[in-house]
Order: C-alpha cells, then structure tokens, then sequence
C-alpha cells in the first residue's frame, strides 16, 4: 500500500512539472501578452481604408 502511495505521488508530481513547464513554454512563446485586446478590436474605427 506504501509504495502505492508513493508511485501515486512521484506520478502527480511529474504531471504537475509538465503542465508548469507547457505553461512557461506557452508564456515564453507570448500566448499570453494581450488577452484583452481580441473582444476590443472589433470596436476600433477603419477610417484608414480606403472605400470602394
């Protein structure tokens, strides 16, 4: 039952390594810079194109 434990323990551990270590790649890479600014963008003006 202890070693059990023990394996059930070493293998949350290495799945919550893995998933901080995915995130910190996904931060690293920029996933994160603006997450705001997609629902805003719809609402900015294109008075800089041209009409047709």
């Amino acid at each position: 039952m202890l070693t059990t434990i023990l394996l059930l323990m070493f293998l949350s551990f290495c799945i919550g390594t893995g998933a901080w270590l995915f995130f910190l790649h996904a931060v690293k890479k920029g996933e994160f810079d603006d997450i705001e600014g997609a629902k805003y963008r719809m609402l900015d003006d294109d008075d800089d194109l041209p009409r047709e």
